[in-house]
Parts: structure tokens; C-alpha cells; sequence
């Protein structure tokens, strides 16, 4: 009976045994099998092959388990180790992939994030939304405006708010009714002091100690953007800088100051890389009757708004976007142990937490081996910092268009060191950075599909550099200086006026890329062995200007200014008034400053001096006609005799 017992007990405890060994492999399989279908595109045989194998694998362990069962004496014990081993190399290998998997998952988004916030001066007593009292809030009045008008609207409604609301048209004229006390509270975007900044430091140096938030609101928009392409054919991508002084992405705003339009044909491994300077003077698609400003005001109205506004002026459809966080440039860089740059010239330039002083970043002249920190510094500097650091730093042209090429300097450099990456701890605890720091709305799927070009790329630049092998082609976008003053902020603005025809030469190198448009063909080519080669940069060269900008009429006649105004096709109003009788029939005053676009110019309104008791308030109003037959009397007025500041103190907008 003992006896008896003892066999019952060891088949029982062999069954138990086996029985979980069984349960283990098969969930071991179940897992990598589930891993290895995540890898869609990757590797397609080689992964039907494995899977296959993991199955006669299984098929095979639980054969023999059954075996071992039904056996009275077997050597089963012996299939424990085995099992244990090869079920923690299948649990340890999906672990990761999956692992793996998710980060990837992490950067692929279709939706953003919007904040909108409730912000009050500091000497303001309100701390919470529901105590703000009778205060009138100030919003935009762009409808289309998630941020700045949809959030609010929802806001209000919510908390039923009963306080009176004013709508302004910019953000710069809502914040400064706020100063003047127009306003108690204003709904801004919640990175409002970075966003400000970015149009004006200096006037919004002191925002972030002046106001405060009491109130934040979030809300996820899926992307309208649709143009997605399969990325096994030619396809774009604007890159878009956010350079905000957070570790992470989640809401933070870009900000404009970094746009790069990329075009890559993955049969040809041909790139275009074009460099949109931030003060680029283009229509703004979410501008009301799409009016020209600054493209960088475009990102004050997230990413959709910036991606129309580029599509439109360059006739490019943009297929995906990637938004990267400047500082997280930092940790990804030093993850990679440095990046060679042939360093333009040498500066200095903030650490990534906008620091002067013992936080300056010095970088010399020459190829050098930069860290995060000098890589982002040279990414961001656009400025000579004459005030900041000696002369030797501070000498050498700098500029937007510097900046824009200094940022493709880092960004080949970043893609010619991934190739060094040989371990998949390394590519991991890459992954996981890039992932707090980049975010695309490619699919996760489309992120592993560019696996087998990334391959084919590796493969073939194993011994040269990976920017040779891809074919890097800068594009440029030539233009002019101009101020032009932005009715939105009442100011005159510095913009970049952009050539018609560098825009068409620029967008038609992107079509060919794309292949959209067939290639010229150069059917001569000179050089002389004496002179260096310079390779020609598509759109930049000589062109010719397509913006009509509003002369100063003050100072000048009333005739010369209205035969100058009926050239470029302007309506001219006068209104007279009187000051100094010497002044008779100057200009004294214009409605609109001059740099305006003569294209924004409605109704120009002149005030002109006239002293004569025969003056009547009819005659003020004349029309333009009536006023051009005192033109002979006004001609003994020379247009530059007159100093209006020094005789009367006042002039014009300018």
C-alpha cells in the first residue's frame, strides 16, 4: 500500500511537472510569435521562417512532454533545465521586441495636444478659475484658433463664467491690453512666454514674473493633414524645432525658428534638404484671407496651420511631419558620444537652459567633436553675441539662413554617427530618448517599413560616410530685407521677402526628387582647372523683387504724394488741418506706415496742412481729382527741404 502511494506520488508529481513545463513553452511561443508579427515589413522571410521553426519547436517539446506522461519510468527531470533556458531566451527576446515596439509606438501621433491657459497679472488676488469675479477676460477672435478661441469658448461655457469677454486679433494685442488693465484675464496658449519671446524678447523679457496661470485646459485635435505616402516611394517631411526649455515634447509649442523641408526618394537615396528662414513674409493659411506675415507666426496656430502655409507657398505636398524638441537634441547627441562637425566659425552661444555667463558655450572654428550642448548651441546661434563674449567668438556673418544651415550641419553629422551604433542596448536606450523627444504622425508601421532602407544604407556606407552615400542637396531660398508693418501687432516688423522665382526654381528641385516632374538635363559644362568649383545651389542667385512696399509720403507734397499713391493704384483720401503756414500742402501724417504691403492698402488717408480760412469741412473730404488741380501751386515745395521732426515734433509710422 506504501508502495503503491509512493508510484501514485511521483506520476502526480511528474504529471504537475510536465504538465507546467507544457503551459511555459507555450506561452513563450505565443509571446515571440506575437512579437515577431508586430515587425511588420521587417525582414518578411526571415521572420515566416523563424516563426515556422518556433512552432516545430513547440510541436516537438510537446510530444516529448507526452511521451515522458504516459511512460512509467522516464528520464524526465532532465527536461526541466532545457525547458527553463529556452523559455526564458523566448520570454527575455519578445520582452524586448515588444519593449521595442512600444517606444517605437511612442513616436508615431496623429493627434496634438493644444493648452490653453487663464492668465492674470501677479498683483491679481484670483489663484483659481472659480473665484476670477466680474473680471473681463480677454480671446482671440479667430474662431479657428483651437488654443485661443475653441479651449476658451469650451472653458467658459463649462465653468459657466459670467464675466464679460473681449476678442482681440493677436496674441501681442492681447497681452498688452492685459498690461494696460483693458483686460483682467486673457486664454493664451500655456507656452505663451516662449511663443511671445520668439517675436519680441526684449518687450517680453519680464512676461513670466509680470503674469501668472490660474486656470489650463488641454485638448487632443487629430491632424488634418492626409497626405501620407508609402515611404518605399519618394515622400516628404517638414522637420519642425521646438526649442523650449522643458526635457520633454508633450506640450511644448514649436515655434517656427526651425523648419527644414525634406525630400527623399528612396530609390535614388537622393535628399533635398531646404532651410525656411523664420522671418520668410509668405500667406499664413490660417490668417484671415490668408494675409502675408511672418511664417513663424504660423506656429502660434500648431502644426496644421504651418504645414498649409508651406504646401502653399512651395506647391509641395507635405506627406509627414516631425516635431523635435531642441533640448532633448542634447541627450540624444550625448547618447551617441558626440557628433564630428566641420564647425563654420567660432562662437558662443546659451546652454540649453538660456544661461549666459559660466553656462557659456564656446565653440572654435574647425572640425571639431561636439557634445549635446555645443551642438545645440550651434543650432540655435543666429547672433554675433557682441555684448556676451570677446571678439574672437563674435566675428563672421550671422543670420537666420546661417542658422537654417548650421542646423543641417548637425543633422547629417547625427545620421552619419547612427551607423557606429553596433549593440541593441545602445539602440534601445537611444530609442527611449528620441522617444520623449520626437514625435511624427507616421504610423508605427511606416516608421518600420524605412527598416529596409536604414539597412540598405548601412550596408553600403560601411566604409564612407553615411551624408556622401544619401546625397545630400541644400536647397535655398533667396530674398530681401524689408520692414513691413504688421497691422495684427501694429508694428514694423523685419521681414524676408522671398523671390518668386526662387520659390518656383526650389519647388521645382523638390518635384523632381519626388518624382513629380522630369529632371533638365545640363547639356554643357565649363571649368577651368584653375579656379575651385563651386557647386550651384538651386535658388540662390540673382532675382528679381515681387513685393510693392508703401513709400513715406510724410514731408512730401499733397500733389507728388497723390500722383505717387495713384501709381501703385492706392485710394487717396485727404484730410487737412492746420499747423505751421509754411507747411501748406504737406503731408503731415499717413494712416498706414510705410514698408506696408501696397497689396494691404484699403484706403489711404492723407493729412495735409492748410491754413485757408476758405477751408471748408467739405473741402476736406475732396476727392482726389479736385486735389490734383493745385498741383502747380504746391510744386515750389521742395519734397526734401522739409524736416517735419525738427519744426513740428511729429512724423509718421515708421
Amino acid at each position: 500500500m506504501e508502495e503503491l502511494k509512493k508510484v501514485l506520488g511521483r506520476c502526480v508529481g511528474k504529471s504537475i511537472v510536465l504538465i507546467v513545463l507544457f503551459i511555459l513553452n507555450t506561452l513563450a511561443t505565443y509571446k515571440i510569435i506575437y512579437a515577431l508579427s508586430l515587425l511588420s515589413g521587417i525582414e518578411n522571410f526571415v521572420r515566416f521562417l523563424v516563426i515556422i521553426i518556433l512552432v516545430l519547436m513547440w510541436l516537438g517539446f510537446s510530444l516529448t512532454y507526452m511521451k515522458k506522461l504516459w511512460k512509467t519510468k522516464s528520464k524526465y527531470l532532465r527536461y526541466i533545465p532545457i525547458t527553463i533556458v529556452y523559455v526564458t531566451i523566448l520570454f527575455v527576446s519578445s520582452s524586448y521586441i515588444i519593449k521595442t515596439y512600444k517606444v517605437i509606438d511612442k513616436l508615431s501621433n496623429n493627434f496634438t495636444i493644444y493648452s490653453s491657459s487663464l492668465v492674470s497679472l501677479v498683483e491679481n488676488e484670483s489663484y483659481k478659475i472659480d473665484n476670477i469675479s466680474d473680471g473681463k477676460i480677454g480671446i482671440i477672435d479667430d474662431y479657428t484658433s483651437i488654443d485661443g478661441n475653441e479651449i476658451p469658448k469650451e472653458v467658459i461655457e463649462k465653468k459657466k463664467l459670467k464675466n464679460k469677454i473681449k476678442e482681440y486679433n493677436d496674441y501681442t494685442k492681447l497681452v498688452d491690453a492685459l498690461y494696460n488693465k483693458e483686460i483682467d484675464y486673457i486664454f493664451v496658449p500655456t507656452s505663451y512666454v516662449q511663443m511671445l519671446k520668439n517675436i519680441d524678447e526684449e518687450k517680453y523679457e519680464t512676461l513670466e514674473e509680470d503674469t501668472k496661470i490660474i486656470f489650463t485646459q488641454e485638448k487632443e485635435i487629430e491632424h488634418k493633414n492626409n497626405k501620407k505616402s508609402n515611404l518605399n516611394e519618394p515622400f516628404s517631411v517638414l522637420v519642425m524645432g521646438v526649442d523650449s526649455e522643458k526635457e520633454k515634447l508633450k506640450n511644448s509649442t514649436f515655434n517656427g525658428d526651425a523648419l527644414m523641408l525634406i525630400t527623399f526618394n528612396p530609390n535614388t537615396l537622393n535628399t533635398t534638404i531646404l532651410s525656411i528662414p523664420r522671418d520668410s513674409y509668405v500667406p499664413i493659411a490660417c490668417f484671415k484671407n490668408k494675409e502675408k506675415n511672418k511664417i513663424t507666426h504660423a506656429a502660434m496656430y500648431g502644426e496644421d496651420c504651418m504645414i498649409e502655409t508651406i504646401e502653399n507657398f512651395t506647391s509641395i505636398d507635405i506627406n509627414y511631419y516631425v516635431k523635435v524638441n531642441f533640448k532633448g537634441v542634447v541627450k540624444i547627441i550625448d547618447k551617441l558620444g558626440g557628433i564630428e562637425v566641420d564647425v563654420p566659425y567660432s562662437f558662443c552661444e546659451q546652454d540649453s537652459n538660456r544661461k549666459w555667463g559660466n553656462n557659456t558655450i564656446y565653440v572654435e572654428k574647425g572640425i571639431q567633436t561636439l557634445n549635446g550642448e555645443q551642438a545645440l548651441a550651434l543650432s540655435r546661434n543666429r547672433k554675433n553675441n557682441t555684448s556676451k563674449c570677446s571678439s574672437k567668438w563674435t566675428s563672421g556673418n550671422r543670420s537666420d539662413f546661417v542658422r537654417g544651415q548650421n542646423q543641417q550641419l548637425v543633422l547629417k553629422a547625427t545620421l552619419n554617427k547612427l551607423k557606429d551604433i553596433k549593440s541593441l542596448d545602445e539602440i534601445y536606450s537611444l530609442l527611449d530618448t528620441v522617444s520623449d523627444n520626437l514625435e511624427t504622425n507616421m504610423t508605427t508601421n511606416e516608421i518600420l517599413s524605412l527598416y529596409n532602407v536604414a539597412k540598405d544604407i548601412l550596408i553600403k556606407s560601411s566604409n564612407s560616410k553615411m551624408e556622401d552615400l544619401i546625397g545630400f542637396k541644400p536647397l535655398y531660398l533667396s530674398g530681401e530685407g524689408a520692414r513691413i508693418y504688421d497691422q495684427r501687432t501694429g508694428l514694423n516688423l523685419y521681414d524676408y521677402v522671398l523671390y518668386e522665382d526662387s520659390i518656383k526654381d526650389v519647388s521645382d528641385a523638390m518635384k523632381v526628387n519626388l518624382g513629380k516632374k522630369a529632371p533638365t538635363l545640363i547639356k554643357k559644362f565649363s571649368f577651368d582647372i584653375d579656379e575651385k568649383y563651386e557647386e550651384n545651389v538651386i535658388g540662390k542667385g540673382n532675382y528679381e523683387s515681387s513685393i510693392v512696399k508703401l513709400p513715406s509720403f510724410v514731408g512730401k507734397t499733397e500733389s507728388n504724394a497723390i500722383k505717387e499713391a495713384n501709381k501703385l493704384g492706392i485710394k487717396v483720401q485727404i484730410k487737412y488741418t492746420e499747423a505751421i503756414k509754411s507747411l501748406d500742402g504737406t503731408v503731415l501724417y499717413q494712416n498706414y506706415s510705410a514698408g506696408t504691403n501696397v497689396l494691404n492698402v484699403d484706403n489711404l488717408i492723407l493729412t495735409v496742412v492748410k491754413n485757408s480760412n476758405q477751408v471748408t469741412e467739405s473741402k476736406k473730404e475732396n476727392n482726389t481729382k479736385q486735389n490734383e488741380s493745385k498741383e502747380n501751386d504746391n510744386k515750389k515745395t521742395n519734397d526734401n527741404d522739409i524736416d517735419l521732426n525738427d519744426i513740428i515734433g511729429i512724423e509718421g509710422i515708421e
